[in-house]
């Protein structure tokens, strides 16, 4: 497996870490959240983000540990070359299947809400065409251009916010627990694969500059993308009661759609350009990370090489749907469902079993 020679650092990460992350806030997360949670679905944001400490402090300890390697090559240190080829195809299995419904639902939100009149597939293909590009060019570019462009996606998301909050009615966040704390609390559990991408992240760790970079990183990703997704989540309800948001698929587009600045009523013309842009990174950050995975499986050391035909696979898989707005919907939600208990529980395995072999030990006598 060969690997990019140009490093990222913390700015590039963070800005990867915040786009592929906080960019799910205009996609049918909020739906799936408000669908069981009503006007408490911001909580589970919160809930995850706490729960979501553990596993990435163990993901810290454990590779961190290991000098200059990643979730790869630490996973088949502690698990076996068997074992651990097993753990990586499940996880490889995981982010493809994540990534194709993914690249579905933001199909069909350009289909349905922009571009009503394009052929389905050529939306699919423009928008795994520029993944691709993106993605061949390799983490050093994507993460310069995460860098570049982070400023102008979080710009318009505030301006958004604001004239959000400005139209919007306090009372519609009563009564405060929507269906009851017990409630709130298994369902946020059962959704905790919404940072699950922090998982995936740790496979970059040969690509960073220093060891500094994923831990200072992902503690302030993480802190401002759950700022982020409690503020969205938290003003959909100031603008719409859960009523109305529980038959929405895309709140932030309606959202979009609904606000205005004095005589600008088009707003989402303003807000769609950059939307595209911040999708085009999530994407080609999905696709080099799926290219990376499978190389290592099966043994291709330029890796690079295989993402046009990922990209190709995942357009054929994702057309498949004949009603894709509403049986992606389910689908996304049933891959929530089963990566949620492997993001909690593989940190800590990975740490229990670190911990058996003595390997902290050795860290410590080396300092």
């Amino acid at each position: 497996m060969e690997q990019s020679k140009g490093k990222i650092g913390i700015k590039e990460f963070v800005a990867i870490s915040m786009i592929i992350l906080s960019t799910k806030l205009t996609d049918d997360t909020p739906a799936i959240l408000y669908e069981k949670l009503y006007n408490a679905g911001w909580m589970a944001i919160i809930i995850n983000g706490i729960v979501t400490i553990l596993p990435i402090f163990l993901l810290i300890r454990v590779i961190t540990n290991y000098q200059g390697k990643g979730l790869i090559e630490v996973t088949n240190q502690l698990f076996g070359r068997f074992l651990g080829y097993i753990i990586l195809f499940a996880l490889w299995l995981g982010i493809l299947a994540a990534t194709i419904i993914d690249t579905a639902i933001y199909t069909d939100i350009v289909s349905s809400m922009y571009f009503v009149k394009t052929p389905t597939i050529v939306i699919y293909g423009v928008l795994m065409l520029a993944s691709a590009y993106g993605a061949k060019k390799g983490l050093e570019k994507i993460g310069s251009v995460a860098w570049t462009v982070f400023p102008y996606l979080q710009v318009p998301f505030l301006i958004a916010l604001i004239l959000t909050i400005r139209h919007g009615n306090t009372s519609f966040l009563f009564p405060f627990f929507g269906p009851g704390e017990w409630t709130i609390m298994k369902e946020s559990v059962m959704k905790l694969s919404i940072f699950a991408d922090y998982l995936y992240l740790f496979i970059l760790v040969p690509f960073l500059s220093t060891a500094a970079t994923i831990k200072k990183g992902s503690w302030i990703s993480l802190f401002f993308v759950v700022i982020n997704l409690v503020l969205a989540m938290t003003s959909f309800v100031f603008l719409f009661d859960y009523n109305s948001l529980m038959q929405m698929n895309y709140p932030f587009h309606e959202v979009i759609r609904t606000i205005s600045a004095g005589f600008i009523t088009n707003m989402e013309t303003f807000f769609f350009p950059f939307w595209l842009i911040g999708t085009f990174v999530r994407f080609s950050v999905y696709l080099y990370i799926n290219a990376l995975l499978f190389g290592h499986l099966f043994k291709i050391k330029n890796f690079e090489y295989i993402i046009p035909s990922l990209a190709t696979l995942i357009i054929f898989i994702g057309i498949i749907p004949d009603t894709p707005t509403f049986t992606i919907f389910y689908l996304r939600e049933t891959v929530l469902n089963i990566l949620s208990p492997v993001f909690f529980f593989l940190p800590c395995l990975m740490w229990l079993i670190a911990k058996l072999k003595g390997d902290f030990k050795h860290e410590k006598a080396n300092q």
